[in-house]
């Protein structure tokens, strides 16, 4: 696989772990409610603060990073050297992808400038076979006029954590149904499989006959088929193709549940036959080009000024661009992620989709400057939206390596549950008992672990981590009592 090499790339790999670690301290003022967060603060430290949180449990994330255009806008430092950007991107890729769910997907938009570069970084991140697809989204249909060619253009890169992504279908507008029995509307689809590389040589148990009563047809002119033979019914295999004997799509078992229901003949002309399906879904997967108006920039802008009264933010995204991807990439209870969040247009996107279907989910923006408390933060309460507004705190580990005074048993325990067992602490930490993983009790002690103190711990049937300030019983006993101790701050910096 290619990979792409550059100045700092190094330095850019060992970043994402090594940044300090910060509490996240919530400005009661500034939030309302608690369901959703915005957090505002540098989006490097603010991943890996979120992270001991919400490892692995994010469906979507989408993000809209500065396109490093060589142009610059008020609220982006967006005109960098390839190597910077590349040298920014690479930490907070790494970082988001150990938010995503296994059949979680991100997505990520950019134009030509860095396109390519960031194709390649993704591969190597998140891994080649884990690319989805490019979409080419019109955002402006008048084109921008620099660089010699105006382009009218920009891209969304989607990339999955796995193979378990199963990206949902989308609405179909232009797809309204013509034909109707007792189930509801339908449309036909040919059952015979016309890619000729699926054939009797290698899909034997997909060949074979369908009976058809010529002699009587339904309202949709239709007719009635069997898989066994009848007096006077036409027997029909798949149409030879090429000189290939071709096969159906169904399986003989699928096809005996779905007779005169799904599957029925339609008549062609010159008194041939075709066996289709009957079509329900409403709904189609998305495709690769987006460039309906309500795709633009320009539907982004107009919103915005719409709820501000004026212009306050450089090229938002469309609603219906975020809409768009939600609707492909997160079910009704899921978290979504936006770590460049800009003005917010992801909140305002979740916001509307729970309320048009009943869903339950939630969101995270991450924004270090100013506005996202004026814009990212205000357009949120302005169109119904709740949350919990944060800014970065202290660190855990102040500048000799001491735990930092104002860190809490319950802040220490979320980094240490992350830290040794790689998981999300999704419920408020007890201590002494943190939690249970892999059959080991974790316990956290701001004290001198003594035989004492052990007897006062939440009793465990198996393996036990303490984690205390000091340990006063000897090594033999703790492997007898089958307790691994580790040292605090020593240990866990």
């Amino acid at each position: 696989m290619p990979t792409l090499d550059w100045t700092g790339k190094a330095e850019a790999i060992c970043a994402a772990q090594n940044i300090p670690y910060r509490l996240l301290d919530t400005d009661a003022a500034l939030s309302c409610g608690s369901e959703n967060l915005i957090v505002q603060g540098d989006n490097l430290e603010a991943l890996n603060s979120l992270l001991p949180f919400y490892r692995g449990r994010v469906k979507c994330v989408y993000i809209d990073p500065p396109y490093n255009t060589g142009s610059a806008f008020e609220h982006y430092d967006d005109n960098l050297e390839h190597s910077t950007w590349l040298n920014m991107m690479y930490p907070r890729l790494e970082l988001l992808r150990h938010f995503l769910s296994d059949d979680g997907a991100i997505f990520i938009s950019i134009d030509d400038h860095e396109q390519a570069h960031l194709k390649l970084i993704c591969d190597e991140i998140f891994g080649a076979n884990n690319f989805v697809a490019q979409i080419t989204l019109v955002s402006n249909l008048s084109g921008r006029d620099y660089g010699g060619v105006a382009r009218m253009h920009e891209y969304i890169l989607i990339y999955r954590k796995s193979a378990a992504l199963k990206l949902n279908l989308i609405e179909d507008e232009g797809g309204k149904f013509k034909m109707f029995d007792a189930l509801g509307g339908f449309e036909l689809r040919e059952l015979r499989n016309r890619n000729v590389r699926f054939n009797i040589d290698n899909r034997p148990n997909l060949h074979y006959p369908f009976y058809i009563d010529t002699t009587t047809a339904d309202e949709n002119g239709l007719h009635r088929i069997s898989l066994e033979p009848h007096s006077g019914w036409v027997e029909l295999y798949p149409l030879e193709s090429q000189g290939v004997k071709t096969v159906w799509r169904w399986g003989k078992e699928k096809s005996a549940a779905n007779l005169n229901v799904n599957i029925m003949a339609k008549p062609m002309k010159n008194n041939r036959w075709m066996i289709v399906e009957k079509y329900r879904e409403e709904r189609k997967m998305a495709r690769s080009v987006w460039a309906e108006k309500e795709f633009r920039n320009e539907a982004g802008t107009l919103l915005l000024k719409e709820i501000f009264g004026e212009k306050v933010f450089d090229y938002p995204k469309s609603l219906n661009t975020l809409l768009r991807i939600l609707e492909m990439a997160t079910d009704k209870d899921s978290i979504v992620l936006d770590a460049f969040a800009g003005s917010g247009t992801t909140a305002h996107a979740v916001i509307n989709l729970n309320a048009a279907d009943g869903g339950t989910r939630k969101f995270i923006l991450i924004k270090a400057k100013e506005y996202c408390r004026t814009i990212t933060a205000e357009r949120v309460k302005r169109v119904g939206g709740t949350f919990r507004y944060c800014k970065l705190g202290a660190r855990l580990f102040d500048e000799t390596g001491a735990i930092n005074p104002s860190v809490t048993l319950e802040d220490l325990a979320a980094y240490i549950w992350h830290k040794f067992t790689g998981k999300p602490l999704t419920t408020p930490a007890a201590p002494p008992l943190i939690g249970i993983h892999d059959g080991a009790a974790y316990y956290l002690l701001n004290d001198v672990v003594t035989k004492k103190l052990l007897a006062t711990l939440p009793p465990h049937e198996g393996a036990k981590i303490i984690f205390g300030t000091a340990c006063r019983i000897g090594v033999e006993t703790l492997r007898t009592l089958g307790i691994t101790f580790r040292q605090i701050p020593k240990d866990i910096r």
